[in-house]
């Protein structure tokens, strides 16, 4: 397990300085450790404590899944030992020469990966050092798979610094993720599309990814087809990905509600996150009208699931009873009312909120 000192600073809350276990979003847009944000809350405060400005009386903090996902894949991999930092300019010659041996290209690749783990400056210098290219040349290499999966580690790594992500999608990175998407091994797709929530960070590249051919059809045949992990993976991207509305359409109309459905039946709840950002299009909404049980599925979620499932759950339901008689009438025979009764009490306002809002729906009294 990597230390707190050798995770980059982007994954430590700026109030408690500490590795982020539940980051969550504030409304000035700036990430914390739900914990910290909390109880700096809890004090009465009403305003950032980066920006200053000024927040709601009520501030909402929205969980963000895709910094959550890097942290908890950054930590499976133990760090370096500590050792003097070699040129990344000698270690990317070898990945480019057409004399590099194969075994030279992966331990360049090994050396690369390991330092970029370090901290955002020798990342900075890998790319200044006209790494990227490099690297995607070697993502682009089907012939090896090793050489396949080790690229993608690095790209991953370079990803990480919201001042790269733009510049690696101007490079040409959603292309060669995408191929690795549909034609790599499991590992190889699994680190692929946690790359694309790596860079969907940043809102201009959501819509970028969303538009390139195939990209949100390959998670979705991802999550169709994939182990627990890489399902986990394309579920996350996606979640990231469509918060960017034409991102749903393209979702909905590639076939993931259905796939989403029988995921979230299995046990994976951000599956129901995902649907509750769908069922805010009309695309998103016909397909699950569509799904023959979906209702007794995210009722399951609202009695056994976790607070953000069934957060998410409400969110779905909401949306579905709210455009549709049919829904409100499978909702009520499936026991929602009485479900949503209960949870009016729940000491997660969000929670509340949502379940009062649904209760006023299926009794007929919103506008």
């Amino acid at each position: 397990m990597a230390t707190n000192h050798q995770f980059p600073d982007d994954f430590k809350c700026p109030i408690s300085l500490e590795i982020m276990s539940d980051p969550v979003i504030l409304s000035s847009g700036h990430t914390f450790d739900r914990a910290s944000i909390q109880r700096w809350l809890d004090a009465g405060h009403r305003t950032c404590p980066i920006t200053k400005l000024p927040l709601p009386e009520n501030p909402s903090l929205i969980p963000n899944h895709a910094l959550r996902s890097l942290i908890s894949n950054f930590a499976l991999i133990s760090p370096p030992k500590p050792r003097p930092y070699p040129e990344p300019q000698t270690l990317i010659s070898k990945l480019t020469s057409v004399s590099s041996s194969l075994d030279s290209k992966l331990n360049s690749l090994d050396q690369l990966t390991k330092l970029s783990k370090r901290d955002s400056a020798f990342r900075r210098k890998i790319t200044e050092s006209g790494a990227v290219s490099a690297v995607l040349n070697c993502i682009g290499s089907s012939e090896h798979p090793i050489l396949q999966e080790k690229s993608l580690s690095l790209l991953l790594n370079l990803s990480l610094d919201d001042d790269n992500k733009v510049g690696l999608v101007a490079e040409g990175a959603i292309g060669r993720v995408v191929e690795s998407l549909q034609t790599g091994s499991a590992d190889s797709r699994a680190v692929a599309a946690t790359i694309l929530t790596s860079l969907a960070v940043v809102e201009v590249n959501k819509a970028t990814i969303g538009a390139y051919p195939y990209a949100i059809r390959a998670l979705v045949s991802l999550l169709r087809e994939g182990k627990v992990r890489e399902r986990k993976e394309a579920a996350t991207a996606l979640y990231a990905l469509c918060s960017y509305p034409d991102n749903r359409r393209r979702a909905a109309q590639c076939g993931a509600v259905p796939i989403l459905v029988g995921i979230a039946d299995s046990g994976l709840e951000r599956a129901i996150e995902v649907l509750g950002l769908l069922g805010k299009s009309k695309e998103g909404r016909e397909a699950m009208e569509r799904v023959n049980g979906l209702v007794r599925v995210l009722v399951r979620v609202l009695k056994n699931g976790k607070s953000r499932g069934v957060d998410y759950a409400l969110l779905t339901l909401s949306s579905l009873c709210c455009y549709s008689e049919e829904m409100c009438v499978e909702a009520r025979r499936e026991g929602v009312l009485e479900i949503c009764m209960g949870l009016v009490e729940d000491e997660n306002e969000k929670i509340k909120r949502k379940a009062s809002s649904l209760v006023e729906v299926l009794r007929g009294n919103h506008s």
